[in-house]
């Protein structure tokens, strides 16, 4: 329910517009190009979480394979990745929010980010519970959007291509941003039974149930409104329900929107503060980041501090290059997490695996080297002003991995 939860909530209710553009009426197809590279990593991370189910996920993955320092850099990365990915939501969170009260989006975000913090703080079963039903509402709004758009199907052409396979590509890029979440599963390997064994599992059902929603909204969205309209909305499922239910509809949608983007918000808060949390058990980060408190046993100063770094991107105000930024720093961890699952197989053979990639070539798994080089790929169709920052804030991570004690 966690990995579904972000997934759906983090890039398809906030980024459909933003694709739009790029992709024309072929969005499906740019859904179905990210899902197919995320599928590759998502099947990497099954493997490694089996190994080593850890809060620290990517850092002690990186670590086991190649070095610390090139998992400080790693974890580095990942948390960057929760707060822009958090940032970037709450601000689509705004957005619908701008539909139904007259409040800028970034007071919304704010607000919204404050009030996941204290939730957070006060235990993960609470937390947990809100998700639950949050992924739930979010989840039956997608599917609405897919049944009411069926009467429309085949009213355009699905292969109507602006800007062609390139743009088809270049959504694509964007559009793994619908798709992360997966990842973040792996944060919570401590808070799980058998870990092992259900971790793996969640990813890849998690994945499959997103994908198939996807896909049917994409062809439902396009045949309602088409891309040209939806290239132009900021709250597009809401303008998606107006145009096929009327007023009605779209404030129905607008209002599961809001839960959809406040529930991805929430479980991107909890994924950024477990993996400071973790990186501090390990003394990779300063060790106050991992005090829990007494009474509610939550890592109350990790919280604290993701959420504040949430609220500074925020200021960045750019939905599409906060997601495009996002995915610099998800591109290249995603890179050294395929690496490592190449790299362990030779030099840790002995160890256990509990959950094994499929399809290998004598102890080469391919689908890590497809999705290592895909993420190569898609790293490249990024837009230059985000892959600038994403290497600014490498950089940054480089310095502090050599600073860092552990």
């Amino acid at each position: 329910m966690s990995g579904i939860g972000i997934i759906l909530g983090a890039g398809i209710y906030a980024l459909m517009g933003e694709a739009a553009p790029l992709a024309g009426n072929a969005l499906w197809l740019s859904f179905i190009i990210s899902s197919v590279v995320a599928a590759f990593t998502a099947l990497s991370y099954g493997e490694l979480s089996s190994m080593f189910p850890s809060a620290a996920a990517e850092y002690e993955y990186v670590k086991n394979a190649i070095g610390r320092r090139v998992a400080f850099v790693i974890g580095w990365l990942i948390i960057l990745s929760a707060v822009i990915s958090s940032s970037a939501v709450a601000i689509g969170f705004g957005n619908y929010l701008a539909v139904l009260v007259n409040i800028p989006p970034i007071v919304s975000a704010i607000g919204l980010l404050i009030v996941l913090s204290l939730l957070l703080f006060i235990g993960i079963k609470e937390s947990a519970w809100v998700a639950i039903i949050f992924t739930s509402i979010e989840a039956l709004g997608l599917l609405i959007i897919f049944v009411i758009g069926v009467p429309y199907w085949g009213s355009v052409n699905y292969l109507e291509m602006p800007l062609g396979i390139n743009g088809v590509m270049a959504a694509a890029a964007l559009i793994f941003f619908a798709y992360l979440g997966f990842e973040e599963i792996v944060k919570l390997s401590e808070e799980t039974n058998e870990p092992n064994r259900n971790i793996p599992r969640a990813i890849i059902l998690a994945m499959i149930i997103s994908t198939v929603l996807y896909i049917l909204v994409s062809f439902s969205s396009v045949s309602i409104l088409g891309w040209e309209v939806l290239a132009n909305s900021q709250a597009p499922f809401s303008q998606i329900a107006n145009a096929a239910l009327g007023a009605n509809g779209g404030f129905l949608l607008t209002i599961i929107a809001l839960f959809a983007t406040s529930n991805t918000v929430l479980l991107l808060l909890l994924a950024g503060s477990r993996i400071v949390y973790g990186m501090s058990k390990f003394r990779s980060l300063p060790r106050i980041l991992g005090k829990v408190h007494h009474r509610t046993r939550t890592p109350w100063v990790s919280i604290v501090v993701v959420v504040l770094a949430a609220v500074v991107f925020l200021f960045v105000g750019d939905l599409e290059f906060l997601a495009s930024a996002n995915n610099y720093t998800l591109f290249l961890s995603f890179i050294f997490i395929n690496a490592s699952v190449l790299i362990l197989r030779y030099t840790s053979p002995e160890l256990k695996r509990p959950f094994r990639i499929p399809l290998n070539i004598k102890n080469i798994p391919l689908l890590s080297v497809f999705g290592l080089l895909t993420c190569i790929i898609l790293l490249t169709q990024l837009n230059l002003d985000a892959i600038i920052l994403g290497i600014i804030l490498t950089v940054v991570g480089v310095v502090l991995a050599f600073l860092s004690k552990e």
